[in-house]
């Protein structure tokens, strides 16, 4: 029977030096692990980071809500692709009505003033603002209980498209005359026998739904695929493919959802009701007072004298106005200015004309532009010209945005101006068709003898009229 070998014999030594080397292994071995697990967690925090996260961190906060990164670029592509579109329409336009070159210059012009608009901060920052305000607004609707319905948004959704569940309403305005009030006995003697204030055409929209979506502070609603008009009915099928090619465009080109698309949409509606409610509480209407008034403008205090003494002696207001007024564009009409309302002529004047009654004349006013003598004809509550009507909305709107705007919290963060996506690319045919016009404007041309004012006194500078 064999023998057991001898075990080697394991002294203290040899074990405390056994237990170090163990210990120094697994210490090495968590040391490597961890490492794995910091190197493996970097990478998938910047996966993460670049994927879910950045596009999670807000670039704006407004009173507590987060306008986030995601939301900020798809706009910012959606105005992109808008600004695009308008561009390209100018060169279409162009190529067909700009034989001329001041009206090809206007198309360059055009064109060129898109492509500034399109620099990264410039849209990136309108966008922004876009953003803000429309937080704003819906902010704002919560406040005054202002809802939209889900039938109301998908009805604007479809309309935004071009398709009336009911038929295609008539989207055409509908003119109508809006007659001056009858003429006193006094206004009578005051006007010449053709009094330059006739009956003013105006435009009174017809009270159905426009076929697109417009808004104030964001682009309208154009579809990346119009329905052409051919002799097949617009059916809700048409409709729901086409909508639903939109989409698929919209997400495949411009990272644009669905959901993006509706919630500007929602926007737009949010803002005309708020717009409504608020224009109502500032008493906003289509009436507004108006003045009828007629002046002689002239350079200074002393020929404004000898005017007004002609004219307390019984001389024809047509034949001094004719003779003596620097507004070139009214003195042989008897300096007539027909209607206008307050925030249309300078503070001076309009205070002076707003303060005569019918038929009575002014001590010379001066304003930046010489000496007015002015005469009322007319004082009046009268309608609006639709489109100063629509501009004198827009412009209160605008100043109560902004002053709700100055009294909320709304901060900005730096880092959405390393976050403005940069694409859609503004199309390199237009960069090249704006720079070639460009490049020949700046062609040398014959050298041309201008006469100075001093030396022609038929170039001296006249007065303009005193509007603002």
């Amino acid at each position: 029977m064999a023998k057991n070998p001898k075990q080697p014999i394991q002294t203290k030594k040899h074990l405390a030096r056994q237990q170090r080397e163990k210990t120094q292994q697994r210490y090495l071995f968590i040391g490597t692990a961890a490492v794995l697990v910091i190197v493996v967690g970097v990478i998938i925090y910047g996966l993460l980071n670049e994927s879910v996260l950045k596009e999670r961190q807000p670039v704006a906060v407004v009173n507590g809500d987060s306008v986030l990164t995601n939301e900020f670029q798809a706009r910012v592509r959606y105005n992109r692709q808008q600004l695009i579109g308008n561009a390209a329409q100018a060169y279409q336009i162009a190529q067909l009505f700009g034989d001329s070159p001041q009206t090809a210059a206007n198309f360059v012009s055009q064109i060129a003033q898109i492509q500034t608009q399109m620099e990264p901060l410039t849209v990136g920052q309108s966008t922004l603002d876009q953003l803000i305000d429309e937080d704003l607004i819906r902010q704002e609707a919560k406040r005054r209980g202002i809802t939209i319905s889900k039938e109301e948004l998908d009805k604007e959704v479809e309309q935004a498209f071009g398709f009336f569940a009911n038929g295609t309403p008539t989207a055409e305005p509908t003119p109508q005359t809006l007659a001056t009030s009858t003429l006193s006995a006094l206004q009578l003697t005051l006007i010449p026998p053709t009094p330059t204030a006739a009956p003013t055409e105006v435009i009174t929209p017809t009270a159905v739904p426009t076929i697109t979506v417009t808004a104030t502070l964001v682009p309208s609603v154009t579809p990346t695929s119009a329905p052409t008009t051919t002799p097949t009915p617009y059916t809700r099928d048409l409709y729901e493919k086409q909508y639903g090619d939109t989409i698929s465009n919209l997400k495949t080109n411009l990272k644009f959802s669905e959901n993006d698309l509706r919630r500007l949409i929602e926007a737009q509606i949010l803002q005309r009701k708020v717009q409504d409610a608020v224009l109502a509480e500032l008493g906003v209407e289509p009436t507004q007072e108006q003045v009828w008034a007629r002046h002689i403008l002239v350079s200074d205090e002393a020929t404004a004298k000898t005017v007004l003494d002609r004219l307390n002696s019984g001389e024809d207001w047509s034949a001094l106005a004719a003779e003596f007024s620097t507004d070139t564009s009214n003195k042989d009409q008897g300096g007539d200015l027909g209607w206008f309302g307050r925030g249309r002529m300078v503070k001076e004047f309009e205070d002076a004309a707003f303060a005569l009654d019918v038929g009575e004349v002014s001590q010379a006013v001066q304003t930046s532009f010489g000496y007015h003598i002015i005469q009322v004809l007319g004082h009046e509550n009268r309608p609006l010209p639709d489109s100063e009507y629509q501009n004198l909305r827009q412009q209160r709107f605008t100043e109560w945005l902004q002053q709700l705007r100055d009294k909320s919290q709304v901060e900005t963060r730096d880092i959405w101006q390393e976050r403005v996506p940069a694409d859609p690319p503004f199309p390199p045919e237009l960069a090249a068709y704006v720079q070639d016009a460009q490049d020949q404007s700046l062609q040398p041309t014959p050298a041309v003898v201008i006469p100075t004012a001093e030396s022609t006194p038929a170039l001296q500078e006249t007065a303009t009229p005193p509007t603002q």
